[in-house]
């Protein structure tokens, strides 16, 4: 790869952030925005790299040559569905600002549930003075689904700050101070777990996996009352249905939800009005796209100078 080749732009964001954060990113490598009405009709063959987010369909017709794709988020779901994907790698965003920004949503809604913000905030708009019971962290178990990158670095924030904290994941994963399980020991993660926080990818797995079924598994009579649903992973991973009427039931005491089956969410979806739910429009850890550039850059030059990529996509288990 003597020749230096241009790099795709496929990102479905804010058009002006991805502009301002494009402008000194790569060097003096060719960047072709497909946001920019100029590349509409560009042929964008003979070029090695693109970096998508819920890319156009017709894109890897437009660009038959490309060796690497690089998804502009930690999910790769909306590439690996695409029935035009050819067979090259693809490569995951994985970057300290990205998990950072997931565990401080994590660690934020944990706190907010166990501190009953919402309570407190419905009493302030009545101009209740009522002290509400509260206890600490160390006496409820946060049970985290999906220990790749963003569900480790949740654990050991949740850990500081006196969690008890717990993990599960497909294959078994070894974390210090964390106890986990794996596949076949689901039940028994659920029956412990106080707080259930979703960081699952989505695969034909995961698809649904919180459901009426699982939601009944949690624990119940722990010290908070009944448990909580945290989901920041993908919104295919819940059935929404399920989940509202967990929530209208009391099977859950409360969620946070930050990924939805449908995105935007419905506007006359029932958990806009749910007293006892926090919502957020898919933006637990909205990607850094200055981090995202320098992240491609550093896997492009890796390449170029013969070396592995890193962070590739294992088709086989859909992350």
């Amino acid at each position: 790869m003597s020749r230096k080749s241009p790099v795709i732009i496929d990102l479905k964001f804010d058009p002006t952030t991805v502009a301002a954060a494009l402008a000194p990113a790569f060097g003096d490598r060719e960047k072709i925005n497909l946001a920019d009405p100029v590349n509409r009709e560009r042929d964008l063959s003979g070029i090695d790299y693109a970096v998508v987010w819920k890319p156009d369909a017709d894109l890897f017709a437009r660009a038959p040559d490309l060796k690497v794709v690089f998804s502009g988020g930690a999910g790769v779901d909306s590439i690996l569905s695409l029935p035009s994907l050819p067979s090259i790698p693809v490569v995951r965003f994985v970057d300290h600002s990205l998990t950072t920004r997931m565990s401080e949503w994590v660690v934020l809604q944990c706190l907010a549930h166990l501190r009953q913000t919402e309570a407190y905030r419905r009493q302030q708009d009545a101009r209740i003075w009522r002290e509400l019971p509260q206890p600490e962290a160390r006496d409820v178990t946060v049970g985290i689904m999906g220990l790749g990158v963003l569900g480790q670095d949740s654990a050991r924030k949740l850990k500081m700050i006196g969690f008890d904290v717990i993990g599960w994941s497909r294959t078994k994963k070894a974390i210090d101070g964390v106890e986990t399980f794996g596949a076949a020991e689901l039940k028994a993660f659920l029956t412990r777990t106080d707080i259930l926080v979703g960081l699952l990818p989505l695969t034909s797995e995961t698809t649904g996996i919180f459901n009426a079924e699982l939601f009944g598994g949690l624990r119940r009579g722990g010290a908070l009352g009944n448990p909580v649903f945290i989901n920041a992973g993908r919104g295919k991973s819940q059935v929404e249905a399920d989940l509202i009427a967990a929530l209208q039931t009391g099977i859950l005491g409360g969620a946070s939800l930050d990924v939805f089956e449908t995105e935007p969410l419905s506007a006359d979806s029932p958990l806009w009005t749910l007293g006892n739910v926090i919502l957020t429009p898919h933006a637990a850890a909205a990607s850094d796209e200055r981090a995202l550039f320098r992240h491609v850059e550093a896997q492009v030059a890796r390449l170029e100078a013969g070396e592995p990529l890193q962070h590739v996509v294992d088709r086989g288990v859909g992350y």
